[in-house]
């Protein structure tokens, strides 16, 4: 898995994902900030909890309250507004997904139909977040101890949608148990990361003013989308290595430019060419 990581320029195929979903928190912010003047305005005391919850003070209670105050102010052209570009930045960063899947599997994207199959992608996406979100708060009115049905459920749901975004925005169909182990991989690795970001980000919030300011909030959400990135790629590497194995593959002639006085010897997965001089 490594070694075809590195042939197909994995780390980058993960940086590009990495910037798109980053850039795709912006208008994700606007909305959550038109969400949440919305909330507040029907709340009693909003401000206090987030702060409490999170256990922030000084500076750092003080921008939370100001910025939910700001929310509640704006919160109608935040949520139209929001809304409209989380869309538009979603689409960028199923277009970075829908490559990066495509050139683990070596295989060209689907032209102006790629747009139509992220649009399904978000919306299938959408459905698979509500129903997690409506089986969590059910699991845990159940009695008693219930965080390992808790887990399961999460890591059956977080399987669904790695197996719906494996499908659906690559374009080469292999049918849905070929992509089982790279749903699986992608599911326990998004469930460890959830798992850290919820206990390093709210410590790097509650501690961001007294040490990096905003910045370092920054700083770990970059680290965090990263890792995801990097999981993404390596969720599709693991199939396309699995699939190899039970089918074989196959060689294919590249064109590549002509250098006098070069030789090419062999040429690597993404088009790399080793040359004798």
């Amino acid at each position: 898995m490594q070694k075809r990581f590195s042939e197909v320029h994995g780390g980058s195929l993960a940086a590009a994902v990495t910037l798109a979903a980053f850039l795709s928190l912006f208008p994700l912010l606007v909305a959550l900030t038109g969400v949440i003047g919305f909330f507040s305005s029907q709340a009693s005391d909003l401000p206090g909890e987030v702060i409490s919850r999170l256990g922030l003070r000084g500076e750092a209670a003080k921008a939370v309250t100001s910025a939910i105050d700001a929310a509640e102010r704006s919160r109608r052209t935040a949520t139209v507004v929001g809304f409209v570009g989380l869309m538009w930045s979603g689409l960028g960063l199923v277009g970075a997904l829908e490559q990066s899947l495509n050139s683990v599997w070596q295989v060209t994207g689907r032209g102006l139909k790629d747009k139509l199959y992220g649009l399904l992608w978000l919306i299938g996406a959408i459905v698979i977040f509500g129903a997690s979100f409506l089986l969590t708060a059910g699991l845990r009115l159940l009695p008693g101890p219930a965080a390992p049905v808790v887990l399961i459920g999460a890591l059956a749901i977080d399987v669904v949608l790695w197996l719906w975004t494996l499908h659906t925005l690559c374009n080469r169909q292999i049918g849905w148990k070929a992509l089982l182990p790279g749903a699986l991989l992608g599911a326990v690795g998004l469930e460890v990361l959830k798992l850290l970001g919820g206990i390093y980000v709210p410590m790097a919030v509650a501690g961001s003013s007294a040490l990096y300011g905003s910045i370092g909030v920054v700083f770990a959400i970059l680290a965090w989308l990263l890792f995801f990135g990097r999981l993404v790629v390596y969720a599709s590497v693991l199939n396309v290595v699995r699939w190899e194995e039970d089918h074989g593959t196959v060689t294919a002639e590249i064109e590549l430019p002509r250098v006098p006085g070069t030789v090419p010897v062999v040429a690597s997965r993404s088009g790399d060419a080793v040359q004798a001089g």
